[in-house]
C-alpha cells in the first residue's frame, strides 16, 4: 500500500468495528477532523471549517487527525481543549500512528495522555489514493489509541471488549 507509506495523502477512514467499540463506550458528540463523506458524528468539521480554530469545550471528542506534518497541531489541540474550561473541557479520544519517537509523542502525548492503548497488529484504514482510487488495507505503521480527559479516570476499562489492544493508565507511569 504505497499511498499510505508516504505524504500523498493523509486522510484515512476510521474502521467502523473499532469506532463502534470505542463510541459503545464513550458515546461521541464531535469529529473535528472529517471530510461531509466520512463524518462519523452528526456535528462534526471539515477541512474548510478548520476544527484547530473551534471550541471543542463540553463535548465527547473522536479524532483521526491527518496523518501528515500537522498532526502535532492536532494534538496540541487536544490536549488544551481537555485542559480548559476549569472542568467543563472536552474529553478527547485519539486514533493515531504509535510513533512514541517523534517530538509531538514526546511533548504532547506522554506529559499529558490520561490513557494509552497500543492496538496489536495493523488497523485496517479505507481511503482514497490521489488518482480517486478507493483502497483498503494495513497501515504501514503501529497504532495508538490516546485518552486526554477533563477531570478524574471513570474505570471504563473494565467494559471494553477490544481484545487486541495493551493500555497504560497515566497513573501506573508516574
Amino acid at each position: 500500500m504505497e499511498i499510505m507509506a508516504s505524504s500523498k495523502s493523509n486522510e484515512w477512514n476510521t474502521p467502523v468495528d473499532l469506532y463502534e467499540k470505542l463510541d459503545h463506550v464513550f458515546h461521541f458528540t464531535l469529529d473535528p477532523c472529517c471530510t461531509h463523506d466520512n463524518a462519523l458524528c452528526e456535528k462534526h468539521y471539515t477541512k474548510e471549517e478548520n476544527g484547530l480554530a473551534q471550541s471543542w469545550r463540553e463535548e465527547i471528542v473522536f479524532m483521526n487527525p491527518p496523518y501528515g506534518r500537522e498532526i502535532g497541531d492536532w494534538i496540541k489541540k487536544a490536549v488544551e481543549e481537555s485542559r480548559h474550561y476549569g472542568g467543563s473541557g472536552a474529553t478527547v479520544v485519539c486514533l493515531v500512528p504509535a510513533r512514541t519517537d517523534t517530538k509531538w509523542w514526546q511533548d504532547w502525548v506522554f506529559p499529558n495522555a490520561d490513557e494509552i492503548c497500543f492496538i496489536r497488529g495493523r488497523v485496517k484504514f479505507a481511503g482514497t489514493t490521489e488518482h480517486g482510487i478507493s483502497s483498503t488495507g494495513p497501515a504501514p505503521f503501529p497504532s495508538a489509541i490516546i485518552v486526554f480527559r477533563p477531570g478524574p479516570l471513570v474505570g471504563w476499562l473494565s467494559t471494553w471488549d477490544y481484545k487486541k489492544t495493551t493500555w497504560i493508565l497515566r497513573r501506573k507511569l508516574f
